[in-house]
């Protein structure tokens, strides 16, 4: 095989595999989508403001906007599942705070360990949720109010946001017919 043949199939996978774009979905769905969010967002967001204002701690994690887009827009997805965003958050603020704590002399290698060891330890633990990358690098470029609160990021924010997503999720996401949820606990 010539270097030429290798470089023009490596540059062909670039163009895709499957003409046209994502498949588009019915208004329902879309409705649903919506409200699963607003309720999810609007819980966390709601409990932080009321509970833990003046205080060191927060709920909110821009990671948790990800996660809603999973939860409430294709909460039939494998990354979405209660083990995937329970873990793959829990797990990826437990590196991200290691790697902050080991490595915060040369913050770009904070960053960078961060994020490629959550995606390991979410792949060989199964909890792979792709939120969990933000979930890592923020606990390396966070605030120092973030930084203040050392391993207890790992509980709160990073499980005690996702859990109140993943209990509005259930409610929402078993009302209309067509959709359930989850697929799988475990």
């Amino acid at each position: 095989m010539s270097l030429a043949s290798v470089v023009a199939d490596y540059l062909r996978k670039m163009g895709g595999t499957t003409p046209g774009g994502p498949p588009r979905v019915g208004r329902e769905e879309v409705i649903w989508s919506w409200i699963g969010a607003f309720i999810g967002i609007g819980a966390v967001g709601w409990l932080d403001q009321h509970f833990l204002t003046g205080t060191d701690l927060t709920l909110m994690l821009g990671s948790l906007g990800a996660s809603a887009v999973l939860l409430f827009g294709t909460p039939r997805s494998p990354l979405a599942q209660p083990r995937n965003l329970i873990g793959g958050h829990a797990l990826s603020a437990l590196v991200g705070v290691a790697s902050w704590q080991l490595l915060q002399a040369e913050p770009w290698l904070a960053q960078a360990v961060a994020v490629a060891t959550a995606i390991a330890l979410m792949h060989l633990t199964r909890t792979l949720h792709p939120p969990g990358g933000a979930t890592a690098l923020i606990a390396v470029i966070g605030s120092a109010q973030i930084h203040a609160l050392g391993f207890l990021y790992v509980l709160i924010p990073a499980t005690l946001g996702p859990l109140i997503l993943l209990v509005v999720a259930l409610v929402v996401n078993n009302i209309p017919r067509t959709r359930r949820y989850p697929e799988f606990w475990y």
